[in-house]
């Protein structure tokens, strides 16, 4: 039967990270492949409790339909969450979304043809370029160092492709690298938005878990155009499994997000929003990421710790001031998907970094995750890495 499905269709493959984690389901396997939160943490108890005081207090209204902006309790509070990020806002700036994932793949809808470009860090979140690539856009890609995109590259992108639709960016403890964008360079990336009038995507799902020095005032708090789209999550902080979050947009943009909301799923989970908010009433999340912070910052100086000591001269990797992940370089000649192989022998997974390149150039890296693993799986998995490292060089 010839089933004639969409042409962009053609364009949508399987993400390499979720084929990754089927692998990972075996329990004997030490997995760094998922950008994972240690489930250990999630607050089982709490939430016990109060999803029975939502459901005695107002069961029926939380099991009915609400509206596609979401819980307005629950945004007032995100209101009070955003000036950690230095963004003062109203709940009528922010919309609901089911993880900000749901953002990324309405900022691709409302604002990619077919061929539009789109400019964004190199290498990217994988989890964005393949919500992106149903649209059929065209990706630019812009050159990284420890202080994240490089500016001059940008400008470059920005004179060369004035038709681009948004500039997509992560600044804080990026995902695969771990790199946090300067403070200087996102009043730069600002400037430089105003001057080509080009929208900005801003996502930060991991800001808020910075294990060394202050937190970095968002690109969003710079702006007083109303170009930057700030998509925020609980997934990393609190619990992913509730698929909340959020996207705080000037109203002429944020419009186009509640048309698209309304066209998708009406509205997210009306009991999970509920469910958050008599959260943040009842109990202290702020102290929940202390300790989040607290266990990951330990395990983040152990992974690190431990390559420095197993890895063999030549391969490289980053050492990032928060967030769930670093990102190792090999020698230009190996191939981290070869790599992969050789350690599932083992009984150890990363993530190739091929994929996170929108167009594929790179295979001598990998994506390690710190977060979900306890520390003497650390240890052995990077210990065995390390043996099959040095048995490949």
């Amino acid at each position: 039967m010839a089933i004639k499905f969409a042409a962009r269709m053609e364009n949508i493959k399987g993400s390499a990270i979720r084929e990754l984690l089927k692998l990972t389901e075996d329990p004997s396997i030490i997995s760094f492949a998922g950008g994972l939160p240690a489930p250990e943490l999630f607050p089982v108890k709490e939430l016990e409790e109060v999803t029975v005081k939502v459901l005695r207090e107002d069961g029926r209204a939380a099991l009915q339909y609400s509206t596609t902006e979401g819980f307005l309790p629950l945004r007032e509070k995100i209101v009070q969450r955003m000036k950690k990020a230095s963004v003062e806002c109203m709940p009528n700036d922010i919309l609901v979304t089911a993880g900000s994932q749901q953002g990324l793949e309405f900022s691709g809808k409302i604002f990619v043809n077919e061929g539009d470009i789109i400019i964004c860090e190199s290498p990217s979140y994988l989890g964005a370029l393949n919500a992106f690539k149903a649209y059929q856009p065209k990706f630019v890609e812009i050159s990284m160092d420890e202080d994240g995109m490089i500016i001059e590259e940008l400008e470059k992108a920005l004179e060369q492709n004035p038709n681009a639709k948004f500039i997509y960016t992560i600044p804080d403890f990026q995902n695969p690298t771990g790199r946090t964008m300067s403070l200087e360079r996102r009043k730069k990336l600002i400037e430089l938005a105003y001057k080509y009038d080009i929208p900005v995507v801003e996502d930060n799902p991991y800001g808020e878990l910075r294990f060394d020095g202050e937190i970095l005032p968002s690109i969003k708090s710079f702006d007083t155009k109303g170009l930057v789209i700030y998509l925020g999550t609980f997934s990393k902080t609190f619990c992913p499994g509730l698929r909340l979050g959020w996207v705080l947009a000037s109203p002429e943009i944020l419009t186009k997000y509640i048309l698209v909301k309304q066209g998708a799923d009406l509205q997210c989970s009306t009991i999970a929003q509920r469910e958050v908010s008599k959260f943040l009433e009842m109990y202290d999340l702020e102290k929940h990421i202390e300790n989040l912070i607290k266990i990951y910052r330990k395990r983040r100086d152990l992974m690190i710790q431990t390559m420095e000591k197993e890895f063999p001269a030549g391969v490289s990797f980053t050492r990032p001031q928060g967030g769930l992940f670093t990102w190792v370089t090999f020698p230009e000649h190996m191939d981290a998907a070869e790599i992969m192989k050789k350690s599932l022998e083992v009984k150890v997974a990363f993530v190739p970094g091929q994929s996170f390149f929108p167009n594929g150039e790179f295979k001598n890296h990998g994506r390690f995750n710190y977060s979900n693993m306890p520390e003497d799986k650390i240890v052995e998995g990077i210990t065995r890495l390390g043996k099959v490292l040095k048995s490949m060089i």
